[in-house]
């Protein structure tokens, strides 16, 4: 009786062949086995001739044809019965909840598993809740503990309340993933909180480097939502425009493409590595600066990057800014910029990627001629335009809350020389005009310029 037999646990290969490819994933995603090289399926050993070159090419399988890289899954050994020689693969139960064949991807023909003494398709449906899952367990926010212990979420729940969503506040921290395994708030908590110390600074550099810095704002330390609400806030702020009246209809132009601005900011949240830092934004006399850091994520190219292929490093995060329509799925974004811009406006390194958005001479001549009116006026540049009526408190508000979103009418009445109770009037005027937006209670929230 022969002591090879095919089980759930062990594949019997005659010879090499690169069909060995799709073994190797069915065992890692199931409950792992031993592949024989060099024994038939009735369990007579014949051994292999070629051993150098075939212990090659399973090296060369396992590093470069299979998804994620399961090199720490899978041990070789050779084996010897009967004077022939077996090479033995052992794999190991796959650390990620699914793998792949690399040239087939994450498609039922790709994604097999051991089933019995044979390998079958995965469904799309296993192939999705395993994907989703491989996310969620490995993603480094979710396993990173939070520098602080003391977090609140009360402008997230805010969030979720306007778009609809009802929550449980004993489920709302463990149906967005807020806690790690041991139980503890971890990174992704943080970014989300009402106070934490995560900076986000924008400068402004008074030249085209950075040897003087006129300005230098920070939006952050709270939550990552209403960091993004400040940042798009404050770039609307800068994005001076121009009027020709002399044809019809008017010609507005730019500063610079706000949309393309905006997709760059949002790529930089939610792709950055924040286990590095938080991204940076420079606003130069003559561009815009989009630093995110960690460069592409594992396993993308750069023509999937340019070609929109969504493969995020922070996949729960990228839901949550989905769940709250500040982002699309539709890997729109960069061949939006690359469209308008090029693609030499990205630099993509191993540790960071660095998007340089130019801004448009005519706007630049005509600030340098200072003739922009009411644009170049305000200190910040603020581009809320003529046609919507304001003040000159008003103006001076908005000011402000640019400038600190935290910042009360207490405050403000002091910086601008009027009393409380006009700038209440001010604030009640800039929402009806929808220009302001509160977030969160009158004690402890914050003002949002949402044009």
């Amino acid at each position: 009786m022969n002591k090879y037999v095919e089980s759930e646990t062990l594949e019997l290969k005659e010879k090499y062949t690169d069909a060995i490819a799709k073994e190797i994933v069915s065992f890692l995603n199931g409950a792992g086995g031993t592949i024989l090289i060099g024994v038939k399926d009735n369990g007579v050993v014949i051994g292999v001739d070629k051993i150098d070159e075939t212990l090659r090419k399973i090296s060369d399988i396992i590093t470069s044809q299979i998804e994620p890289n399961p090199q720490d899954e899978i041990s070789s050994e050779l084996k010897f019965d009967k004077g022939k020689t077996i090479i033995a693969i052992h794999i190991n139960k796959g650390l990620n909840p699914i793998y792949c064949q690399k040239k087939y991807g994450f498609s039922s023909v790709g994604c097999t598993i051991r089933i019995g003494t044979s390998c079958k398709e995965m469904t799309p449906e296993q192939i999705k809740i395993r994907y989703e899952k491989r996310f969620i367990d490995t993603e480094y926010m979710l396993k990173r503990r939070s520098h602080s212990s003391d977090l609140s979420f009360r402008e997230l729940k805010i969030y979720y309340s306007e778009k609809g969503y009802r929550l449980e506040d004993k489920s709302f921290e463990t149906n967005l993933n807020l806690r790690n395994e041991a139980g503890e708030y971890n990174l992704l908590a943080e970014l989300l909180s009402d106070r934490n110390n995560i900076p986000f600074i924008f400068v402004k550099f008074q030249g085209e480097n950075k040897a003087s810095i006129s300005e230098r704002s920070d939006y952050g330390y709270g939550c990552i939502l209403t960091t993004y609400e400040k940042i798009k806030s404050r770039l609307q702020a800068e994005n001076i425009c121009i009027s020709d009246t002399t044809v019809r209809p008017r010609k507005d132009t730019y500063l610079f493409n706000y949309d393309c601005v905006n997709e760059a900011v949002l790529n930089a949240l939610v792709h950055n590595d924040w286990s590095i830092t938080e991204p940076q934004i420079s606003m130069f006399y003559n561009r815009l600066e989009i630093l995110s850091h960690g460069g592409l994520p594992n396993g993308m190219t750069k023509e999937q990057f340019f070609d929109g292929i969504s493969k995020p490093r922070n996949a729960t995060l990228m839901r949550i800014f989905l769940s709250m329509g500040l982002t699309e799925h539709t890997g729109h974004g960069i061949p939006t910029i690359v469209e308008n811009y090029g693609k030499d406006v990205f630099e993509i390194e191993s540790n960071y990627i660095r998007c340089t958005i130019p801004f448009e001479k005519e706007v630049m001549s005509q600030i340098d001629n200072k003739n922009v009116g009411l644009n170049v006026g305000l200190n910040v540049g603020l581009n809320v335009g003529l046609n919507v009526g304001l003040n000159r408190t008003e103006k001076k508000v908005i000011e402000c809350l640019i400038e600190n979103p935290s910042v009360t009418s207490i405050e403000i009445a002091e910086k601008i020389g009027v009393t409380k109770r006009t700038v209440e009037r001010a604030f009640k005027s800039l929402q009806d005009k929808n220009i302001l937006e509160r977030i969160g209670s009158k004690r402890d929230g914050n003002w949002i310029v949402v044009r």
